[in-house]
């Protein structure tokens, strides 16, 4: 047998799931009955639940001081509902709106004190955002993400922590600068401007 054929007893299966997963992995890289089962319960018990995430957040109109403050910092825009509603329009432009609404779920994990709500919504957070099957994930480096996968045995309401960073840190560096250059930014400031020079 030449080295390029391959033994039948060494073809691996064609799937992407780990052929000796644990079978009480939660996640899903096991394909064992009892996962797959778990991962339908999941989803219907998901289905019948609220978006977390809203649309857009609840904010009054921003003055002009405050549509100017945000090209001054990019902290200043994400303190600001405002400043991050509209953002997340330029984020959706780039397609790359996963990245805010991973950092606003993992502020709102924060917020959580019961075990079982924080367990739940972690669970949710990894299966959107971190999972390598989610068309939503988010892109973290290997060391984030085996930091979480162990995190994720016991999650805690920062159990996301390093990658939140690593994704603030990417909107700053990467989609910040263009956002300011924007149309939408740009015609935001001339708008808030514009009528404020009205009144």
């Amino acid at each position: 047998m030449s080295r390029h054929e391959t033994s039948p007893t060494t073809v691996q299966p064609a799937s992407n799931h780990r052929p000796n997963a644990c079978c009480f992995c939660w996640c899903c890289c096991c394909s064992c009955s009892w996962n797959e089962d778990r991962q339908r319960a999941w989803r219907a018990s998901r289905e019948t639940k609220l978006e977390t995430i809203p649309n857009c957040e609840a904010c009054t109109k921003p003055t002009p001081e405050e549509v100017q403050g945000w090209a001054q910092s990019f902290d200043k825009l994400m303190k600001s509902p405002a400043g991050r509603n509209v953002f997340r329009e330029f984020l959706r432009t780039e397609y790359s709106e996963e990245n805010m609404l991973f950092w606003l779920a993992c502020e709102e994990l924060k917020t959580e004190c019961n075990k079982h709500t924080i367990d739940e919504k972690a669970r949710m957070i990894y299966e959107d955002y971190i999972s390598i099957l989610s068309p939503k994930e988010v892109s973290l480096d290997s060391r984030v993400r085996e930091v979480i996968n162990r995190k994720m045995q016991e999650p805690s309401s920062h159990t996301f922590d390093d990658a939140q960073l690593q994704i603030y840190t990417l909107m700053h560096r990467d989609s910040y600068p263009r956002f300011l250059n924007s149309a939408i930014y740009k015609s935001l400031l001339q708008s808030v401007s514009h009528s404020s020079s009205e009144s």
